[in-house]
């Protein structure tokens, strides 16, 4: 791959020298891969659990004798030039050290926006695995690394930074993205008449049996229709914030904008996603070229999922190479208008690997070389809540409480009766009653005297707004 190219014409650092900081399931292949990986050495971890970092390394082969539990950073040099795997609680330590490179990977959006600020004030590299932090300050984190001379990624291996690749790509030969995104999936069972995602279980009615065939020519929004109907209990449990954050990242890092608040989210398969996903004047349901989405893609249990992978719904104005294209694999929509371009899988931590190289290395960064602030995810209230209440109480478990319902609204700063982004709420005090279905604004949430993330936001917002 050209990749490796690059990297040869680079004869220093002879090693990319990075530090993780998060070894849970994405930040400890991060490690085990990169063993594995030339030019890469990872000599530390930080983790609030040493356990965590101690076992990453023991999965990357590390001899249980040669992992060095460190609190300081005199030791963790001494360590280090010993050649020893470093442990360390406190992931300020890594700031002071000799490495090129800090990926941050601890789902914690106050921890993410900290370490990734400090990291480029040091002088260091980010890789941001950090998707919480990266929908509410992504954008000036990246004017801060360009202002100080250093890369700041989103990463390879999670859905958004592979996104921006490949739209990047698409764009860069010509083609126009109508949309783009990451996927989810769904199991069909036609004989059960049952449709499966996760532990939710939706049964059909023999009635409506009709609307999980194929689409025919020019019912895209029939179709969709029925099918949201029938499996909204299913799709209400894709309203976390986890699942839609993603679509914050790629929007400020592509220019792909939901098309509602919510993106259309379609049961759709395969060979159904350039007919459903193109604009209305082109048979689909999109009212706006290049929108950013999330379809659920719907498939029998012999059928590939393509969970976890993203997509992209492009048009070619030349006929010629349109034709060619289709001819050569792509799916097209009826009107062979618009076609599908899919990468059927993300890695994780086993392909963030080049992001750390292609920073350390090549100074460039995997991701968007530009985020703006284009839109914000925001939570409404999924019960009533009374004053007093904390959002969120422990770090990292905001994301997947559907306690709160995610909506996607254009980014705006955060003021008065302004919503507040969601994973700034996290951990944070109600100051009063909120009925059920309300959208939590700042007035309602008592502000925090102490919160980094809000006042990195607050920059943010001065910033780009001026």
């Amino acid at each position: 791959m050209f990749y490796q190219n690059l990297f040869d014409r680079v004869k220093e650092p002879e090693a990319v020298r990075a530090g993780i900081i998060g070894c849970g399931s994405f930040g400890a292949a991060i490690v085990t891969q990169a063993s594995l990986v030339p030019r890469l050495k990872i000599p530390i971890v930080a983790d609030v659990n040493v356990e965590s970092g101690r076992l990453a390394f023991l999965q990357a082969g590390a001899k249980k004798e040669n992992i060095a539990v460190c609190d300081n950073r005199a030791s963790a040099i001494r360590a280090m030039e010993t050649g020893k795997a470093v442990v360390v609680q406190d992931s300020m330590i890594l700031m002071e050290l000799p490495l090129d490179v800090i990926a941050t990977s601890t789902r914690v959006a106050e921890a993410g926006a900290l370490y990734a600020y400090e990291a480029i004030q040091h002088g260091k590299h980010v890789v941001m695995v950090d998707k919480e932090a990266d929908s509410v300050v992504g954008p000036i984190l990246k004017h801060l690394a360009d202002k100080a001379g250093v890369v700041f990624t989103t990463d390879d291996g999670d859905q958004p930074g592979l996104l921006m690749g490949l739209v990047s790509w698409a764009r860069s030969i010509g083609l126009e993205v109508l949309c783009g995104g990451n996927m989810h999936d769904c199991l069909y069972n036609p004989l059960e008449l049952t449709v499966r995602q996760g532990s939710t279980v939706v049964k059909l009615r023999e009635e409506d049996k009709w609307a999980f065939e194929p689409i025919p020519n020019g019912k895209a929004q029939l179709y969709y229709n029925a099918r949201r109907q029938i499996l909204a209990n299913l799709l209400q449990d894709n309203d976390d914030g986890d699942t839609i954050c993603h679509i914050v990242v790629s929007a400020n890092g592509t220019s792909l904008l939901p098309d509602t608040p919510i993106g259309h989210r379609p049961v759709a398969r395969f060979t159904e996603i350039p007919e459903i996903l193109c604009p209305v004047e082109e048979g689909g349901i999109l009212q706006t070229r290049g929108a950013v989405d999330i379809p659920i893609i719907l498939r029998t249990r012999d059928e590939p999922h393509g969970g976890g992978g993203v997509f992209v719904v492009v048009a070619n104005d030349n006929a010629h190479s349109r034709n060619i294209m289709i001819q050569k694999g792509l799916l097209a929509n009826s009107r062979k208008s618009a076609m599908l371009i899919y990468r059927p899988y993300h890695l994780c931590g086993a392909e963030t690997a080049m992001s750390i190289l292609c920073a350390g290395l090549l100074k460039v960064p995997t991701g968007s070389s530009t985020l703006v602030p284009r839109v914000d995810m925001v939570a409404k209230s999924a019960r009533d809540f009374r004053a007093g209440e904390i959002l969120g109480e422990k770090p990292g478990s905001l994301g997947l409480n559907l306690e709160l319902r995610a909506l996607l609204m254009p980014a705006v700063p955060i003021t008065g009766n302004h919503p507040v982004p969601f994973f700034m709420l996290e951990g944070k005090r109600l100051s009063r009653d909120i009925s059920s279905g309300t959208v939590i604004t700042q007035d309602m949430v008592i502000p925090p005297q102490d919160s980094f993330l809000w006042s990195l936001r607050k920059q943010q917002d001065e910033y780009f707004s001026t």
